[in-house]
């Protein structure tokens, strides 16, 4: 019988609740899966045409990716055929992925990028894309194994990027992260050896550097909101800065994306885009009295309540990524006047409101719920960040020293 292969939805969703797409390839009525890593909403998955439906915002880019990878299986399949190699599906499976020790670093770096074009994360792509750059300034050429990738190349590595390239002890350590994570897959595809694996315990160790945190507080926020010298532009800026911060600090990315529909029965809900979490909130007043600013612009429920994502090509991720990059920066230069007019002495950017809200917050709240309120996978990671903007232990401990 010969063999097969379709895109399916596999039923077993991540910590996320997102669903994997996979390749199945079947011989003899038994099938064997391949993950393609992307994951998507069961809801976003077109069972009848085997697609990604249009209600997905990188439906087309995915889809497309999908077509090339079972094109690339299906003439496989037929090069095994036409072989007259008579195999079961796992091991069809194994003859077609097999991993091969001629990859390298730049090959994985390079499918690496497609794979987060194809996702729309243009963000991250460009951010990726610039680690890699200055690996291949370093290196001088694009046959880098991970054999090569020992500790004695990261250390000589991070003295050029902190020497030659001037980077910050934070950007060097990006770019050891996005080597480590490359290495990591090819450990798991039998590409690299885990015995030589240059990072972790006793190896090269990625830290890095404190940096404060600073949040307004609930006087300097009470300035914001009791403005009234504002122009139309600064307004609007802030009333977005006010947003985020009313949503336990929602990033400016999401704020811009907020539909009118996402508001029913006095609750908030949306999709966080960074990872995709689901979070409904209650409404707070503040907001209400916000977005009535914005009622007489609304065409629909669907629509924008904001309007910088309206005229945005929502199938083009790339301008969606320029138009929040450019949002994002005037909104940051109007709050620099904001803060003036406010009699403020704090350098307030959009990303700010998320550190009020924990600076506000301090320990009042318990770490579980400001995990849900902040959309952390860890619990670990919200601790970390919290602990920036708590003093009262340490406070009261030096009083009770000095204070005598």
């Amino acid at each position: 019988m010969s063999s097969s292969a379709k895109i399916v939805l596999r039923k077993k969703p991540n910590s996320k609740g997102l669903y994997p797409l996979a390749i199945r390839i079947t011989k003899n009525r038994r099938s064997t899966y391949k993950l393609i890593g992307h994951y998507i909403d069961l809801n976003d998955w077109d069972e009848q045409n085997i697609k990604v439906k249009k209600s997905h915002p990188n439906a087309k880019s995915l889809n497309g990716l999908i077509s090339s990878k079972i094109a690339e299986v299906r003439k496989s399949l037929i090069n095994l055929q036409s072989e007259s190699k008579d195999a079961s599906a796992r091991q069809i499976k194994t003859e077609i992925y097999r991993p091969t020790s001629s990859l390298t670093f730049f090959d994985y770096a390079k499918e690496h990028i497609e794979a987060l074009e194809a996702e729309g994360k243009i963000n991250r792509k460009y951010t990726d894309s610039a680690w890699l750059s200055f690996i291949k300034k370093f290196h001088k050429s694009e046959q880098l194994s991970f054999l090569e990738i020992d500790e004695r190349f990261l250390n000589t590595l991070k003295v050029f990027l902190k020497g030659k390239s001037s980077l910050t002890e934070t950007s060097a350590m990006n770019v050891m992260v996005f080597i480590r994570l490359l290495y990591n897959r090819a450990i798991r595809d039998k590409v690299a050896s885990k015995e030589l694996y240059p990072f972790g315990n006793g190896r090269y160790k990625i830290k890095f550097p404190e940096t404060e945190k600073i949040g307004l507080t609930k006087k300097e926020i009470k300035k914001y909101e009791k403005l009234q010298n504002l122009s139309e532009v600064e307004r609007h800026s802030l009333n977005v800065w006010l947003f985020s911060f009313y949503f336990a600090g929602m990033r400016v990315s999401d704020v811009l994306f907020t539909r009118w529909s996402q508001f029913v029965d006095g609750r908030f809900s949306y999709r966080m885009g960074k990872n995709s979490k689901l979070l409904s909130l209650k409404i707070p007043y503040k907001i209400l009295q916000l977005i009535k600013q914005y009622e007489s612009e609304k065409q629909s429920e669907d629509d924008f309540i904001f309007p910088e994502m309206k005229k945005a090509d929502l199938d083009n991720p790339k301008d969606i990524y320029n138009k929040i990059k450019v949002a994002t920066k005037k909104f940051n230069d109007n709050l620099k006047v904001i803060t003036r007019k406010a009699k403020i002495q704090k350098k307030v950017t959009m990303h700010i409101a998320r550190h009020t809200f924990g600076n506000i917050a301090g320990d009042s709240i318990h770490p579980l719920m400001l995990q849900k309120l902040y959309r952390h996978s860890d619990l670990k990671t919200t601790i970390n960040y919290q602990a920036n903007f708590i003093h009262k232990e340490a406070d009261d401990a030096l009083d009770s020293v000095i204070n005598f």
